[in-house]
Order: C-alpha cells, then structure tokens, then sequence
C-alpha cells in the first residue's frame, strides 16, 4: 500500500565545482522515496527569480508532486556551495536569509499533514523565525505520523533549543558519526561508543529508533525495545556522496512504515545508499531492480570492527 511522506525543509541549488544540480536533504529524500513507489512531498519555498524557476521545472521534470512548493517575492532561492576534499567528500557553505527559511502555515498544508505516514525534518530549516513556527505546528498536526528526524547539522545553522526540540518531537532521529560527537558535546552525554551514544540519546528523548550512518562503513540502527543492528558498507566505485544518507534514510523509512525489523530496514537503505553513491547527484534513478540486483550480488564490504565487535561482545 503506498505511503505518504512529507518533508520539510530546504530545496537548493548545490553548486559544485563542475556544476549546479538542485539539492537539499528533505528534497533529495522525497526523491528518493517517490522512486520506490510512496508518495513523497515537498513542503519548501522558492524565490520568484531564474533558479526558482528552473528549480520548480526541474521538480515538475522529475515527477514531484509540487503542491506544498511555496513562491516568495523577496527572498532569493536557496543556494549552497559545495567543495570537495581529497577523499571526495562535501563541505558546505549555506547561503542565509533565503525563500525556505520563509515557509508559510496554510490551512491546505495542515489538513494534508494531518493524514500523513511520516513527516521528515531537520534543523537547517528552523534557523529562522517563519520556517521554525511552521515546522513546530505541522509537528503537533501530525500526531498519526512517524516523525523522521535527519538532524543535518551545518555550521551556523542550528543551536541547543531547534536541537532539543526536535529531539523531544522525533520517534525516529537519523544522524553520521560526526553529529554524534557534536551532539554528545552538546547535550552532554559522555559515552564509549556509538551504541552507548544511542542508548542514551533515547533515553533521555524516548526516541523509538536510532540510526547512524557512518558513510563507506555501513549503518548502525537500534529501537527503543533494545535491538541493535550493524550493517557493513559497501566497497563501491564512488562517484560523489552527495545524497547517498538521503538514500539510505528513503530506504530506512520505506520499510519501516512496512512494519519490517530495522534489520530488513538498516539493509535496504544501506543498500540503497550505496548504489546512489556510484552516481553522480543525488537525484540520478536507481529502480527497485537495481536494488533488487545490488542486494543479491556477494560484493566486499567495508567493516567498522570495533562497531561490530561492540555489539556482539
């Protein structure tokens, strides 16, 4: 049965060294989960100039549903620069004071939420005053949905209250191993390992799940019932990480809202993570058979021992 997914929060363009391709994590998601067959929706603002236009004709382009697609008549659209170190992986500088941090509250967007399955947030879109109250009340209209917290820690876009809150509303938080040390910095939560680190944060958030990507190392996933799961990478030609926690974070929730183990689900978005980091952008097709296809090969993987061994021991 097809699912219905919202998410909030920045749709951008990523301007890369070799060009510009329209971005955002909660934008990169609802790609990925409209390609798996669920419904995923946008709720975002752009700027009534040329890259909000050819960002709305590139989201049309893709298939996107762009109801919830806000227009500002001020504000420009989102833009980040986007460079690269020597192990290809992203730096990110956020342009401020743009359309989506201008969200707006509707009555259509609230009566939509209101049935949705699972709503997908973050932190970079409460870093000013209109998106953050919009997000605050859509949480509270949501009270039938899963709410997915991606915690997207950017430099200078987030502070300890938009991080405390959205852990006391999110069931599921998605975080990598960088924002787990920030957040252990933090939230003072003094802990040995990634594991410790999970126990805890549910602890003191009632957190139903909670999972950690950890790039070309796998995923470690565990529920408030006390299951822990580690799945190792993928040793994978890689083209760009660019959307490739996105990914994984469409797969994790696509099975999770069909009542599988995290097991079932760290696998399928681990999976899924993988392929669309041998492809360049975040939104370049992978198919259910593809997946299908990646999951069945017997191909090396890449281990985080200590991880692993934590678990076990």
């Amino acid at each position: 049965m097809k699912k219905t997914i919202f998410a909030f929060g920045e749709l951008l363009w990523d301007i890369l060294p070799s060009c510009t391709v329209l971005g955002g994590a909660p934008f990169n998601f609802v790609y990925r989960v409209n390609s798996l067959g669920d419904s995923g929706l946008m709720v975002s603002r752009l700027g009534r100039d040329e890259l909000g236009r050819k960002a709305f004709d590139r989201v049309v382009q893709l298939g996107l549903d762009t109801t919830h697609i806000q227009w500002d008549e001020q504000l420009p659209t989102g833009t980040v620069q986007v460079s690269f170190d020597k192990d290809n992986k992203p730096d990110y500088v956020i342009v401020p004071q743009v359309a989506y941090d201008k969200i707006e509250l509707t009555d259509a967007l609230v009566e939509a939420v209101s049935t949705a399955d699972c709503l997908c947030f973050g932190t970079l879109a409460q870093r000013y005053q209109t998106s953050r109250r919009t997000i605050e009340q859509l949480l509270e209209t949501a009270d039938r949905s899963i709410k997915f917290l991606d915690i997207n820690l950017r430099k200078d876009c987030y502070n300890p209250e938009t991080v405390s809150f959205s852990l006391q509303k999110a069931d599921v938080l998605k975080l990598n191993e960088d924002e787990v040390h920030q957040l252990g910095l933090m939230l003072s939560i003094s802990s040995q390992n990634i594991p410790d680190f999970c126990d805890q944060i549910s602890d003191k958030y009632s957190l139903k799940y909670c999972v950690v990507t950890l790039g070309e190392k796998g995923a470690f996933a565990m529920s408030a019932s006390g299951e822990k799961v580690y799945v190792p990478g993928y040793k994978v030609e890689l083209a760009d990480s660019i959307g490739s926690g996105d990914a994984f974070s469409a797969g994790f929730v696509y099975k999770l809202l069909r009542g599988t183990s995290i097991d079932q689900a760290a696998r399928f978005g681990n999976v899924l993570g993988a392929l669309v980091a041998t492809k360049e952008g975040a939104t370049s097709p992978v198919t259910l058979d593809e997946i299908k296809e990646f999951g069945n090969q017997t191909l090396e993987r890449d281990i985080n021992v200590e991880l692993k061994e934590s678990i076990h021991s």
